[in-house]
């Protein structure tokens, strides 16, 4: 599917170093204008590229992609509204053109399927125009160990730049405060590389942590998101028993957050309307990250465990509730779990 055949010089990566002693954030040595891009502006990826915009230097350009009109346009509007150039944000409906014109493209997209699209369409017209640096396509979808291996050798066997697989942590609302954590993958060229990478991460981020070798990064998430599976459905459980038990429930949360049950399903998501303002479940569970999301991550992380032969005993009661709760409550975050429990044993 990504079979390319003409080869391109592999160019010297620029010292970050040097980059950062000439020029703050993403500058370079040369007197230029840098151009980055983003392509998928989702819930995750609108409010990454806003903050990767903020943190940039103010004469580079990013290019963005999306197949989502409108959502191109907001943020175009609120890069506008905070006092950038016109030329600061430009807008394209090709994830070739954004590869074309950048030397550092990231992505963000929901699943396997869609990455490997917006690869496809990146690199079937054939080799890619030179650019200053060595192009770093850094993906920050969560996807399964195989595709991300399949995809990194579509881009570097021909030599079209560099593929790092970097998951992240942190929901909605790091995105949105710029804390997520990122846990990338990427083979150790140079230390000017992971350094690089790691400039970039920083503008998204409060933590980019290199795993190893290109691959990595995704396994790490999927283990996260293992465990994050998992304890949704325990926190909905017991919130629903304390409930069942006539326990106010603000006052069992914060039990659980200063004794051992303490966790990020509890104390920063929880699925109890009235016990964590932020949360989704205050807003009729809109807006945090979808079960189909968690229902997806929960199967990639199960055919990852049976691919190296890691026994996931809870693995198949999980997702089968993750699939009986998407179809009635498609769309919604996936802490609805607790509303489903509630519904069902009333």
């Amino acid at each position: 599917m990504f079979a390319t055949t003409v080869r391109l010089p592999v160019r010297r990566l620029v010292s970050v170093q040097a980059q950062v002693a000439a020029r703050r954030s993403f500058s370079t040595t040369e007197a230029r204008n840098a151009t980055w891009g983003f392509i998928g502006l989702g819930q995750m990826g609108l409010p990454m590229a806003r903050n990767l915009r903020a943190k940039m230097s103010r004469s580079d350009t990013l290019i963005v992609h999306d197949i989502n009109q409108s959502s191109m346009q907001k943020l175009v509007d609120e890069v506008k509204a905070a006092g950038f150039g016109a030329d600061s944000v430009e807008m394209t409906d090709s994830a070739r053109t954004v590869a074309e014109k950048s030397e550092t493209i990231i992505t963000s997209l929901p699943e396997p399927l869609h990455v490997k699209q917006v690869f496809h369409n990146i690199l079937k017209p054939g080799p890619l125009p030179p650019v200053e640096r060595e192009r770093l396509f850094i993906d920050t979808s969560t996807i399964d160990p195989a595709s991300s291996r399949e995809i990194a050798n579509a881009v570097q066997s021909p030599n079209q730049g560099r593929f790092v697989d970097a998951p992240m942590s942190g929901g909605v609302v790091g995105a949105q405060a710029g804390t997520l954590s990122f846990m990338f993958g990427a083979s150790s060229k140079t230390e000017e590389h992971i350094h690089r990478i790691k400039a970039v991460l920083a503008c998204m981020g409060k933590e980019a942590t290199h795993v190893g070798e290109q691959g990595t990064g995704v396994s790490a998430k999927l283990a996260n998101n293992y465990i994050l599976a998992i304890n949704n459905i325990a926190v909905a459980e017991a919130m629903n028993l304390g409930a069942k038990w006539g326990l106010d429930p603000k006052v069992l949360a914060r039990i659980i957050n200063t004794s051992t049950g303490r966790c990020w399903p509890s104390e920063v998501n929880n699925p109890v309307p009235g016990v964590v303002p932020t949360a989704p479940a205050n807003r009729d569970y809109e807006g945090g990250f979808g079960i189909g999301l968690m229902r997806k991550d929960l199967k990639l992380a199960i055919a990852a465990g049976r691919e190296v032969g890691a026994p996931l005993e809870l693995a198949a009661t999980a997702r089968g509730l993750y699939d009986t709760v998407e179809d009635t409550y498609s769309g919604k975050d996936f802490s609805v779990v607790y509303k489903y429990l509630q519904d069902i044993s009333r």
